[in-house]
């Protein structure tokens, strides 16, 4: 039982890591491979400096990780099945929630798996 209680806790961290959505697009975007922050901040259209915190967190937490390029900060995902694993998560947004459309979810699950695709081939 303990070791339930313990994994439970474990996931449960993780959840609340992956619950903002920045950080959920910060992760598909590292799914092709590894990127510096400013190409992930054009990605995500979000401030570099927002970036950069958020990839703190995620690399505090072994998501990612970091190496360096001369003055560059390069990012990659330390388990990309990660990335897989949040466009299975569009399964249980269908349906459930009003705010999101179906095309709106076709159209994310569209574009997140055709490029996981490229990046197999």
């Amino acid at each position: 039982m303990p070791s339930r209680s313990i994994v439970a806790t474990e996931l449960c961290d993780l959840f609340k890591l992956l619950g903002h959505p920045d950080r959920i697009r910060l992760i598909e975007e590292l799914r092709t491979g590894d990127r510096d922050v400013n190409s992930l901040a054009e990605a995500v259209e979000l401030p570099a400096t927002r970036v950069s915190q958020h990839l703190a967190l995620l690399r505090a937490q072994k998501i990612v990780q970091e190496t360096r390029d001369g003055r560059r900060r390069i990012y990659s995902l330390t388990q990309p099945n990660l990335a897989r694993w949040i466009v299975d998560g569009l399964d249980f947004v269908e349906g459930r929630v009003a705010t999101v459309s179906q095309e709106t979810i076709d159209t994310a699950r569209r574009l997140w798996t055709e490029e996981q695709r490229e990046e197999t081939a």
